[in-house]
């Protein structure tokens, strides 16, 4: 492991000057630190590996060892045990797809940042009270940035990212409704561009994307 320890808080500052984040999920483990790579040769800064990778501690050990400006982390953490092997590979941030206080919890005590998955402001309040630092939207609701802007309004405090649900065509609308950062799955890594090793189609996809970002106020 060759990561450097990142605070929480750091970490919640670095994605929101960067405004989003590169989530692979693939069953294709042989193929993962290519496609993480165009992402990152895009100009993402922020990347996730999804555990559901076969090899994903490994993809994470490897970019985290080449690319030391870049910040890698784990997705799809369920258990205590899974966070604890994550932070040891390298991860500096941990996402969950559900709002589990134990992992909550354990990423504390790691020092790493974690955004559970939440999909009502009563989920979300329950984590930020619990001490995530920020929030996943997923699945990201019909009329998406709304439902954002809405539930910002009594809850404030509240650092949400939009997953599921965001895409080139709502990015900046996510942002300026009022999300911190956005993570980008299937819209940047088409599962056909990965099976058909289409690299320059990703990264392309990729620079769209953050494009769309530096769009939004």
């Amino acid at each position: 492991m060759s990561s450097v320890p990142l605070s929480p808080e750091s970490f919640v500052t670095i994605l929101g000057q960067s405004r989003a984040s590169a989530i692979l999920r693939t069953p294709h483990g042989d193929l993962a630190v290519d496609a993480m790579k165009c992402a990152i040769a895009a100009g993402f800064t922020i990347c996730e590996f999804t555990l559901t990778i076969p090899g994903a501690l490994q993809h994470i050990e490897t970019i985290a060892a080449q690319f030391p400006d870049v910040v890698v982390g784990a997705g799809t953490v369920l258990t205590p045990d899974q966070a604890r092997d994550a932070v040891s590979a390298g991860a500096r941030f941990l996402v969950s797809p559900v709002l589990d206080c134990k992992v909550v919890e354990i990423a504390t005590e790691l020092g790493v940042a974690i955004i559970p998955g939440c999909s009502t402001p009563t989920e979300m309040l329950a984590a930020h009270e619990a001490g995530a630092p920020l929030v996943k939207l997923f699945p990201g609701p019909a009329g998406g940035p709304r439902w954002v802007q809405a539930v910002l309004g009594p809850l404030p405090f509240l650092k949400i990212i939009p997953t599921s649900g965001v895409g080139l065509h709502n990015a900046s609308e996510f942002l300026n409704a009022g999300a911190h950062a956005i993570g980008f799955v299937s819209p940047l890594f088409s599962p056909e561009a990965i099976e058909k090793q289409q690299w320059p189609q990703i990264e392309q996809r990729g620079r769209e994307l953050l494009a769309a970002c530096r769009q939004a106020r």
